[in-house]
């Protein structure tokens, strides 16, 4: 292989990393957005009142 073929892949090897890191980076923002969504709609489908007595007759 000539050194301007090995600088072309090494170049788009290097372009194709970058934009995985970016994309994994975006995907991991939209999993904390996701995630954070999903602890709002948890702590709001929470009633407090609800198995603090136990009725217990014979």
């Amino acid at each position: 292989m000539d050194i301007a073929s090995l600088s072309t892949a090494l170049s788009m090897t290097k372009v194709n990393n970058d934009i995985s890191v970016l994309m994994l980076g975006k995907q991991l923002d939209q999993a904390e957005i996701m995630g954070d969504s999903m602890i709002k709609l948890m702590e709001q489908s929470v009633t407090p009142h609800l198995g603090g007595n136990i009725d217990v007759s014979v």
